[in-house]
């Protein structure tokens, strides 16, 4: 076999697990947990999303149903997605069930050790109500924080993926990036695995999701890192994107 080939596959094993010696990992000399959200200045505009519970009849479908239309989809009408839709989205894919302590929440989806070492930031481009630039999700407040406004942000989302013209398409582009120390507090080098795990189950409750409200969306593994990372104001080494996914209404 390939060396490289060999090499890479054992990313996929779990053998570093025998080699880790847990006793050394920051959890267990009783070094703080990192925070469960990243921490922001109080005066930065935030967006206030509606609760869910404030949600009505989004979001109703039957599982069954929502499982067996699930695809991916990469062709979007041009109609923006309301506040209650993205509302709804973000709180299936990071929605917070219970703050436990300051370094541990439940999530509406699983995470290894409870750790949950993503932010969800989210590229809007047609969301009523809501001017277009680049925003990050606070789970805890359940609020949109805004980042930046970027002039030709269609372009530059395409750009940033390789040239795939359907993401500039989109209402808006959900972008999950990993702030790797938080998993690597308990696991140490057992930690990047997991991390790769967790993004899978975020983005099939991001399928799901937009079955329950008619939208689509694609995952989408291929893109240029720097340009990603620069685009969401990122420093690419302590934070930096692993996954992204855009979202609109069907066809």
């Amino acid at each position: 076999m390939n060396q490289q080939l060999e090499s890479a596959r054992e990313f996929l094993k779990d053998n570093i697990r025998q080699m880790v010696d847990f006793s050394q990992t920051d959890q267990r000399r009783r070094i703080p947990p990192p925070p469960i959200e990243k921490p922001f200045p109080p005066d930065t505009r935030r967006i206030r999303l509606p609760g869910i519970d404030q949600l009505g009849g989004i979001g109703t479908i039957d599982l069954k149903s929502a499982i067996a239309r699930r695809e991916s989809c990469r062709n979007y009408l041009d109609q923006p997605l309301t506040l209650d839709e993205i509302s709804f989205l973000l709180w299936a894919t990071q929605g917070l069930r219970l703050k436990l302590d300051a370094g541990h929440a439940l999530r509406t989806v699983p995470s290894a050790g409870c750790r949950h070492a993503f932010e969800t930031y989210l590229c809007v481009l047609k969301v009523e109500g809501i001017e277009q630039g680049i925003y990050r999700y606070l789970p805890l407040e359940h609020e949109l924080l805004f980042v930046s406004g970027n002039e030709n942000l269609e372009n530059r989302m395409v750009r940033a993926t390789l040239g795939q013209s359907f993401t500039g398409d989109a209402a808006a582009v959900f972008v999950w990036t990993t702030i790797p120390y938080r998993m690597e507090w308990r696991y140490g080098l057992a930690a990047h695995k997991v991390i790769a795990l967790d993004a899978g189950h975020v983005c099939q409750n991001l399928y799901l999701a937009c079955e329950a409200i008619g939208a689509g969306t694609c995952a989408i593994a291929a893109y240029n890192q720097k340009e990603m990372d620069n685009l969401l104001g990122i420093d690419g080494e302590e934070e930096f994107t692993i996954y992204l996914a855009p979202v609109g209404l069907k066809l």
